[in-house]
């Protein structure tokens, strides 16, 4: 239904560790050594049945234990699944479980279905996997009937998200969810509504970040952590754990483990993660980047890159509507490399479209790919507008320095753009009116002074690297920047172009910041931006 990964298999779909599974259970009480005859028990993305057959198995264990009636107590597992493959393959594996167990003949409990928007019982537990789907790949049809439905699914949301909102609304009192998903919702703007909602109605019993523990039967970069939630209005401290393997699950279990933190969360709506939670000394001497006169954006959106952006160009386009484009790409293994590719510009200086009809060569090119273009979601909304980008383009952006942050990275350098290009999507991107505080800042950025912030705001990908977003850049509190020592400055500088880190947090960890004060004042430029060149 959402397309297929390049591994072949369908988005959304990642497979649970049978120890993980098992553990998740335990967690919530779903036990064989507990009488599970009349336990409602939910599983909203069933898939193969990693949940479903450790379920089946722990409820037959329990009806030999308490000697009641399976069949009957089989009728309060329901196993949604959207996939019809999936669903036949799953009937059969518990048919075929049952069968060896001399069960016959019992109740329907795989439920062909779309979870989000099918009729749902009342449940002691839901567990499971939700499925991981990004914004992109949700079909239009069901993003506009998820959006009615659920005040959860906002923005760019994944959706998993939505199947949060379902499963916590479905829960008995003192009901359970127990999920692996991302984590990215916990500190995302697109998971504000539902922060909010387990803050005014649920308890956030644990949290478990699983990142460097492999909780999947293959490697992605999904966040993955475990959530404990119950429907008990508590004012019990949430507990947030990091584990590295996936047996330190029953230490956990057996209070071997100690949370990270534990944080209060009933009284901080959705904004449980801010800045306002870092712990930092002399706060008063800090700022935002944005209160500093810098300016955080992010690049272009085409709605179709393979034909707005090639490389190629110059033989088939006028020159005038070319502008050299920077791609997360050009910024890999820590080297500023530029692969030669430019963005087709169908703006005027104004903003306004251009007229193709004084472009020819643009004109001739864009026809050929206009049944592709209008194909688009931005096209559909103007059909005459049907050759524009998703996002406008500000052709004064390309001459200034930036500093460049690709969403996903790996690299420890952060490069600075010194007005030649123009940033894609997939960076985000900070302008100065100073070369000299952009130069600064980016030792800032790449020091364990905001690594630190970082981690305590931001998403982390597998390998403990952040995620550079806008929503967390804003967060990132950082000393004023025109009060620090003059030989502070120029040394900061001097690393920055030498690319040293060590020296950089170096510098950064002595700075005195309790006698740092806001001033008001210009860094003098010591050189002209016209020295430096892209290598």
């Amino acid at each position: 239904m959402y397309g297929t990964r390049l591994n072949g298999k369908g988005h959304g779909v990642v497979l649970t560790k049978l120890d993980v599974v098992k553990s998740m259970l335990d967690l919530v009480g779903y036990c064989a050594n507990n009488n599970l005859s009349e336990k409602v028990v939910v599983e909203p993305s069933a898939g193969e049945g990693a949940f479903a057959l450790e379920i089946v198995d722990r409820l037959y264990v329990s009806s030999r234990k308490f000697l009641f009636d399976i069949n009957k107590a089989l009728s309060n597992l329901f196993f949604y699944e959207i996939d019809e493959q999936s669903v036949l393959l799953l009937e059969n594996r518990i048919s075929d479980f049952l069968n060896e167990k001399g069960i016959h003949n019992f109740p329907k409990i795989v439920y062909h279905s779309d979870y989000l928007i099918a009729s749902v019982p009342k449940a002691d537990f839901v567990v499971g996997n939700p499925p991981y789907v990004r914004h992109e790949n949700i079909p239009i049809d069901n993003k506009i009937k998820y959006k009615t439905l659920f005040r959860t699914f906002i923005h760019r949301s994944d959706l998993y998200i939505p199947f949060f909102e379902k499963s916590l609304n479905s829960l008995k009192t003192d009901g359970a969810l127990c999920f692996i998903s991302s984590n990215r919702w916990l500190k995302n703007q697109y998971g504000k509504n539902l922060r909010s909602i387990i803050s005014q109605r649920f308890s956030l019993c644990k949290a478990i970040n699983m990142e460097q523990a492999s909780p999947f039967e293959e490697e992605v970069i999904a966040y993955p952590s475990i959530f404990n939630i119950r429907n008990i209005d508590s004012n019990a401290k949430s507990k947030f754990y990091e584990i590295d393997n996936i047996d330190d699950l029953i230490k956990i279990q057996k209070r071997k483990i100690t949370p990270t933190r534990e944080i209060n969360l009933n009284n901080l709506k959705g904004d449980w993660f801010s800045h306002n939670t870092y712990s930092l000394e002399n706060k008063e001497n800090f700022s935002l980047i944005e209160k500093q006169r810098f300016k955080i954006g992010i690049g272009v959106a085409t709605g179709k890159d393979s034909i707005f952006i090639r490389k190629d160009f110059h033989q088939s386009i006028e020159q005038e509507l070319l502008i050299p484009i920077l791609t997360s790409k050009d910024l890999k293994g820590n080297v500023f490399n530029w692969q030669g590719n430019y963005i087709l510009n169908p703006f005027k200086s104004d903003g306004s479209l251009i007229d193709l009809e004084l472009f020819p060569k643009a004109r001739d090119y864009l026809m050929q790919n206009k049944e592709i273009l209008e194909k688009r979601h931005v096209a559909r909304k103007n059909m005459l507008n049907w050759y524009k980008t998703i996002d406008k383009i500000n052709i004064n952006l390309v001459n200034q320095p930036k500093i460049l942050l690709p969403d996903i990275t790996g690299n420890k350098y952060i490069f600075i753009d010194y007005g030649r290009f123009y940033p894609h999507h997939n960076l985000y991107y900070i302008t100065s009116n100073n070369l000299d505080e952009l130069k600064i800042l980016a030792c800032f950025l790449m020091s364990d002074f905001v690594k630190n912030q970082m981690n305590e705001n931001g998403n982390k990908m597998n390998g403990g690297y952040c995620r550079w977003q806008s929503q967390n850049l804003r967060k990132i509190l950082i000393p004023h920047i025109h009060s620090i020592p003059k030989n502070d400055k120029r040394q900061l500088i001097e690393s920055y172009e030498n690319m040293e880190i060590d020296n950089i947090n170096r510098l950064i960890n002595n700075i005195d910041y309790s006698n740092l004060k806001q001033t008001v004042g210009q860094l003098t430029i010591f050189e002209p931006i016209e020295k430096y060149k892209v290598g």
